[in-house]
């Protein structure tokens, strides 16, 4: 009886009936195709995989690549061959090579005596890191006018170098009192908008704030729009809180009257996940329960104060997908408002959230997909006072 007991301990020390996994460390079954990937990258692991032999079947799952951190990582693949089970081990670098982006004009004007700093008068950002150091060579004198030619230099955390030459001109204050025109300026006209865009595949609309004021929606109706996109609220830059738009309430109520599909929008300048979040549970409970016909828009164009949020690319991508995510568990569409530019070299938009894009001109070649285009922000209509954007949807 001894006997079989110490026989069950020895078989189970030394792994009875647990299959064997034999490690790879040649090259002739399985190799890999890179040794590096950048950072936030979307990589799956038969991405950087070559199967060297046919006859050998990967049994790993093809999990995605963790790429949100720097450095080097051990992975493993398991495949079979011959009936036997083999893992594969080899290190792979998450790295950053990717330069800060300068996104601002270069030509800069200042008056003679600015005390900013100089670095400010050019909006930059970076993929990875909030944190870019500017330095700028040449020579310049803030006290006298003059024009001088600078170097502006960014770098990030990773050391990668972008290198801007700039023209700063300083000039003495002027007075004001220039000349004054009576011209009007033309407007567009929504009927000349719904003439060329509406079709079977579209309708036309428009969207308000508070600044459009007292909107008689009845007329807008009758003008031909089918939908109008309203701000429910807005982030103050000074106090950092939510407000509801002051025509809010007004504009729901009657837009819904009058027959009209209506969206919201929020002007936020969330800068953090975390504040992403509260800003959605804000804008459904301010809703408390509306039905709404189209998406709850993030809207964040706040670039000119880009360099003082310390924030990355990432990350206000990152906080753009939390606010729409977290509408959408609310039973919400989340929609992402841009213009074309920012849209080109800043969004990512991953979750692939319908887009509601910001191009004034009378033919976009912006070659994503967008579900709205806002072609206009001089626009008048039967029913508003004022300019208005106007809006085509495409169904």
């Amino acid at each position: 009886m001894k006997l079989v007991v110490l026989l069950m301990i020895s078989l189970l020390v030394t792994g009875c009936g647990k299959e064997k996994i034999i490690e790879d460390t040649s090259k002739d079954v399985l190799s890999t195709n890179m040794s590096n990937v950048e950072v936030y990258s979307d990589v799956y692991l038969q991405d950087i995989i070559n199967l060297e032999n046919k006859d050998a079947k990967i049994v790993s799952d093809n999990y995605q690549i963790d790429t949100t951190k720097l450095g080097k990582q051990e992975l493993e693949v398991y495949y079979e061959l011959d009936d036997k089970k083999y893992v594969y081990k080899f290190d792979l670098a998450v790295t950053d090579t990717t330069p800060p982006l300068v996104f601002s004009g270069t030509n800069k004007t200042v008056n003679v005596g600015y005390e900013k700093d100089l670095c400010n008068l050019i909006t930059y950002g970076d993929n990875y890191t909030g944190d870019v150091k500017c330095k700028i060579t040449g020579d310049y004198d803030v006290t006298k006018k003059g024009t001088y030619k600078l170097v502006y230099t960014l770098s990030d955390s990773s050391n990668n170098i972008k290198e801007v030459n700039v023209t700063l001109k300083v000039v003495e204050p002027t007075s004001g009192g220039g000349t004054t025109t009576n011209t009007t300026p033309k407007k567009t006209e929504f009927s000349d908008i719904y003439s060329k865009h509406k079709s079977d595949k579209t309708e036309i609309g428009i969207d308000v704030s508070k600044w459009q004021s007292n909107v008689d929606y009845n007329k807008v109706k009758a003008a031909g729009a089918t939908f109008v996109m309203m701000r429910i609220g807005v982030e103050g830059s000074k106090t950092g809180e939510l407000s509801i738009d002051e025509y809010y309430k007004d504009n729901i109520k009657k837009a819904k009257e009058a027959g009209l599909k209506v969206g919201v929008y929020l002007y936020s300048i969330a800068t953090s996940v975390k504040e992403a979040k509260e800003h959605a549970k804000w804008v459904v409970d301010t809703l408390d329960g509306e039905k709404l016909d189209l998406p709850i828009v993030f809207d964040w164009e706040n670039w000119s104060n880009w360099n003082s949020y310390k924030i990355s690319f990432h990350e206000i991508n990152e906080i753009a997908n939390t606010f729409m995510s977290e509408v959408e568990k609310s039973g919400y569409t989340g929609m992402l408002y841009s213009s074309k530019f920012y849209l080109e070299t800043i969004w990512t938009n991953k979750n692939n959230h319908p887009v509601w894009l910001a191009h004034y001109t009378s033919k976009t070649n912006y070659e994503g997909d967008y579900m709205i285009w806002q072609l206009c922000n001089d626009g008048h209509i039967d029913g508003i006072n004022g300019d208005v954007d106007i809006d085509v949807m495409y169904k």
